[in-house]
């Protein structure tokens, strides 16, 4: 297994790939290698009895733990290939399981091993921003050649899919949704009331998730009768906190970095609604948590959003501040919404457990 970031590094891909790793330690016929990254030195960890998981120093000096640059992408491919062929030297493998088709599934694709493509997002050519004019020259045209020769390419919400169909119309791609531990992240017992609409965003703090939106949302409420808690780091840290003093809002919204995955889920019992503005997404982990912890969610029309906000929240325009006022106006003037959509989310999340998600994968590890 390929992956450049896992837990405490990187974002919804590693956190998914913790969970489906948890999964398959139950699996007694399944044996995994897992090479990462590593936030210093190199470490070869014991995940489970059949798992291990090898984390390999990038020389990540970087302290945003969930933001990986350029640089960290071309060192841990060097350093992971290298490694990958010591292993196949020693061991007999079946398959090759790459998280993200660019760079993991260009690894295994020169390990010359039968290998599946996980697509997570800024993978699929004209997803990120970021990666613009490569994708238009060279990644695109690289990510058919990978698609191509894999065994199986998996798409992780039917968006995200369609969007790596533009690039290769005739690929056949599986779909497996992202899950969600229902016994970990679960509604809380009592909620102490609050005359404050208490909204949670948890995101990489970076162009993409669309912070600026919300916030700029915020600035036009005509009441401030809410608080907003923003949990994790990035680049546009600065410019955001920035923007809330101009905004005026700056003493209505706490910015507090990162936190680890394990303590997290306090802060989604505590608050009563949960916003995630992105420009782009497939299948986000931080919604199905919301979800699964019973709050009512405000997501833009993007990746898998669609799929998993129904009667559980609304469902808006990217970059549509006039669409944000409204929604979060709408909890605002009636409080009995946040109970009533919150007990649909739960509902809806407790369909989508990591337990199916494994299955599915098991499926196509054992059948491929």
């Amino acid at each position: 297994m390929l992956n450049y970031e896992f837990p405490p590094l990187g974002g919804g891909a590693a956190n998914a790939n913790f969970y489906l790793l948890k999964e398959f330690a139950k699996e007694k016929d399944l044996k995994i290698d897992l090479i990462t990254s590593s936030i210093d030195k190199f470490k070869e960890e014991k995940f489970s009895q059949n798992i291990i998981i090898y984390r390999l120093n990038i020389g990540k000096k970087n302290q945003n733990l969930h933001f990986q640059t350029n640089k960290d992408l071309l060192v841990y491919s060097l350093k992971s290939y290298f490694f990958a062929k010591k292993l196949l030297k020693k061991n007999d493998y079946n398959l090759v399981h790459a998280w993200f088709g660019i760079p993991c599934g260009f690894i295994a694709m020169l390990l010359g091993e039968p290998y599946i493509v996980a697509l997570r997002g800024s993978d699929v050519p004209f997803y990120n921003s970021r990666f613009k004019n490569l994708d238009k020259y060279f990644f695109q045209y690289l990510s058919r050649l990978i698609w191509e020769k894999a065994k199986i390419v998996v798409a992780n919400s039917q968006g995200l899919k369609e969007l790596a169909q533009k690039t290769a119309p005739n690929q056949k791609i599986q779909l497996i949704y992202n899950g969600v531990d229902t016994n970990e992240f679960k509604p809380p017992k009592t909620k102490k009331k609050s005359k404050d609409l208490r909204i949670l965003c948890v995101a990489r703090l970076i162009k993409r998730k669309g912070i600026d939106y919300l916030l700029k949302a915020l600035g036009r409420l005509k009441d401030k009768n809410f608080i907003l808690t923003i949990i994790g780091d990035g680049n546009e840290k600065e410019n955001l906190v920035n923007l809330t003093k101009k905004l005026k809002i700056n003493s209505k919204v706490r910015f507090l970095g990162p936190i680890p995955h394990s303590e997290i889920i306090k802060y989604y019992q505590q608050n009563d609604l949960f916003v995630l503005p992105s420009l782009n997404e497939g299948m986000s982990n931080t919604i199905l948590e919301a979800m699964a912890c019973g709050l009512p969610i405000i997501a833009t029309d993007v990746g898998g959003s669609e799929e998993l906000v129904k009667e559980n929240g609304f469902i808006i325009k990217p970059k549509s501040r006039k669409e944000l006022v409204k929604a979060i106006q709408r909890y605002i003037d009636d409080r009995s919404l946040l109970e009533k959509q919150g007990q649909e989310s739960r509902k809806r999340a407790e369909k989508m457990s990591w337990k199916n998600v494994a299955k599915k994968y098991s499926k196509i590890i054992f059948n491929y």
